[in-house]
């Protein structure tokens, strides 16, 4: 048997240039940001990781991208199964549309946001009578974050409905199975790998978002702060150590969540047999 021909070269070289390439663009500039705020002493590390102020705008940040990514796995998953499963007029527009967040600049979404959900917005005119304050609260950071993260999820579930057959479902209601169950033994447990990796996504760009945030957010200290906010704000001051310190906690809490995601998807597609070669 003759051997099989390689298109890439052998597996010394490939990962040789695997590890260069991510040691200079990702492994060393992180690495720089935990070096550069260690330079303002154990003293001062323990001050900013204790500051309220900080720490009201790391939960803010970090709750926020929680509850916008668990939003966005519901209604990507419904926006995914439409764009899959049926047809109807102005599909392809709206399956366009799913992708505007990617190529729609983020000070502008936040501009666009402000504008719909202010008290004197065109949709915050109308909640603000009933007592619903949108911008300027967490409830409109949350809504950026969602508009944001949405993309992620569909395009990350998307393909995967797209694999499933209908023939799983049709010998599942062969076989005596109803909806429910056809959607919680058949389909969940494909698609929940898929779901993860999704929320993941959605979560880490919502815990750095900045853009389209600090227009909606109203950036008042101790309620609507977020965290990428303190770090510019000392950056302003030419306190990089600060900067570096709050910025180096996000690293260190997104790797921890996503790690978890990372852990909790491997035991899903064990479970299901679907584990990558």
């Amino acid at each position: 048997m003759s051997q099989r021909t390689r298109v890439l070269p052998g597996f010394g070289l490939s990962l040789g240039f695997t590890l260069a390439y991510v040691s200079f663009i990702v492994l060393i500039p992180l690495y720089a940001v935990f070096i550069k705020s260690l330079g303002i002493g154990w003293d001062g590390l323990w001050e900013i990781l204790t500051s309220e102020r900080i720490l009201k705008s790391l939960q803010l940040s970090f709750s926020a991208a929680l509850i916008a990514a668990l939003v966005n796995v519901i209604f990507g998953l419904l926006l995914a199964w439409c764009l899959v499963r049926y047809s109807f007029p102005g599909k392809r527009i709206v399956d366009a549309l799913v992708d505007l967040p990617f190529a729609l600049p983020t000070a502008v979404a936040g501009i666009a946001l402000t504008s719909l959900y202010a008290p004197t917005g065109w949709i915050g005119q109308y909640l603000e009578p009933i007592g619903i304050k949108v911008a300027y609260t967490p409830i409109g950071i949350t809504l950026a974050l969602i508009f944001i993260g949405l993309p992620f999820v569909v395009r990350t579930v998307q393909p995967v409905l797209s694999d499933i057959e209908t023939e799983l479902e049709e010998a599942a209601a062969a076989l005596g199975a109803n909806r429910l169950q056809t959607i919680t033994k058949i389909i969940m447990p494909i698609l929940f790998p898929a779901l993860l990796t999704g929320f993941a996504l959605a979560f880490a760009r919502g815990v750095g978002e900045y853009g389209s945030v600090i227009f909606i957010a109203g950036n008042m200290p101790y309620k609507t702060e977020i965290a990428p906010l303190m770090i510019i704000s000392r950056l302003e001051e030419y306190d990089y150590a600060g900067a570096t310190t709050i910025a180096a906690v996000m690293l260190v809490l997104s790797f921890a969540v996503l790690l978890l995601i990372n852990l909790v998807q491997a035991w899903a597609s064990r479970r299901t047999g679907r584990v990558a070669q």
